[in-house]
């Protein structure tokens, strides 16, 4: 009789200044990781140069809770990002004797729900031609957020800056950011604040591009696989709780009102220019920025409060457009921000 395949987990979780966010979703893990099976789920803290208690904090919640057969906790040099931090998570891994089946990059700002890692490994299980599988996102109260997304062009950089109705239902189909599906479906990319990866994808396109800092580097990994042949699906019976905005303190309309950061800008630059070549990062700008200058025009034509991220339009320019040394006063990464993507 054949032994049946007992598939095992890495849990990489990038920790910023957020240690109580952090523990909270190691605790919801517990459950996920008694359902698997001894020695089948590891789960791996790095800790991005936080400089505060971050480290001896968790390492005490692991201790007290009987976590350390499962968790553990580890100093990196510097902060390094987003992709960093994973790729020191999962780099050794793979490297192993025994390495994992399956790589999970969750957040530290998340909180998983009962089944939802038995539903994204069973789903790749059964799908050895997928090599992504994201999850529905969701706040506190279970109202989605969205977490599968398309590809960012030249028109849904046109779509994105204009911020209109009419011209988002004609290019419909560009829109980075439709409606969440209701059921399991193939999407361009899926968030990666809670993404499950098959190994062997991740050993064929190599791991994430460390030269982004944060943003777009989830984005990035999936469509380099989508080349290679390894789609990504979105799972919405695959819940879990993701508290945007809640390890800065900002939340609702200040989030949406607040200043971009400069990495962010870098990122959505690098992106471009890596996927489209100067000419296409060219084209996307201009697209962008000939959307949001019909967006103000509206906007003040019709008298409409301002929803746009402060100061949108000027750090656009500079940092895709004009030339000289970027002002970084307000580029670093806020406390909590190295535990999440783009979302």
């Amino acid at each position: 009789m054949a032994v049946k395949h007992s598939p095992t987990v890495l849990v990489a979780i990038v920790n910023y200044r957020t240690p109580n966010l952090t523990i909270d979703c190691l605790r919801s893990l517990q459950p996920e990781i008694r359902a698997a099976g001894a020695g089948r789920v590891r789960v791996e803290v790095a800790d991005n140069a936080s400089g505060d208690d971050s480290i001896p904090r968790i390492q005490s919640a692991i201790q007290e809770n009987g976590w350390s057969d499962w968790a553990t906790v580890s100093p990196r040099e510097r902060n390094g990002g987003f992709s960093y931090g994973n790729n020191a998570v999962i780099r050794p891994a793979l490297a192993s004797a025994e390495p994992p089946d399956y790589l999970w990059l969750l957040n530290s700002d998340t909180i998983v729900k009962p089944g939802a890692m038995k539903t994204l490994v069973d789903f790749l299980e059964g799908r050895p031609d997928v090599g992504f599988a994201g999850c529905r996102l969701e706040n506190r109260e279970g109202t989605v957020e969205n977490s599968a997304f398309r590809f960012p062009s030249i028109l849904g950089e046109l779509e994105n800056g204009a911020r209109l109705g009419v011209l988002s239902r004609l290019l419909e189909q560009w829109v980075v950011s439709p409606p969440a599906p209701k059921s399991a479906a193939p999407c361009d990319w899926a968030s990666g604040a809670s993404l499950m990866v098959r190994r062997s994808a991740l050993e064929d396109i190599g791991l994430f591009d460390e030269g982004f800092f944060l943003y777009f580097e989830e984005v990035d990994l999936c469509l380099r696989a989508r080349k290679a042949g390894w789609p990504c699906w979105y799972l919405p019976d695959a819940h879990v709780v993701h508290l945007a905005g809640q390890s800065s303190g900002v939340t609702g309309v200040e989030a949406a009102r607040r200043r971009v950061p400069g990495y962010w800008f870098d990122s959505r630059r690098r992106f471009f220019r890596k996927h489209l070549g100067v000419a296409g990062t060219l084209a996307a700008d201009f697209a962008w920025c000939l959307g949001f200058l019909s967006y103000r025009l509206r906007q003040r034509l019709l008298r409409k409060p301002d929803v746009a991220p402060e100061r949108m339009l000027g750090d656009f320019l500079r940092h895709n457009f004009l030339a000289g040394p970027r002002s970084r006063g307000h580029d670093r990464a806020p406390a909590g921000r190295l535990g999440a993507s783009n979302d």
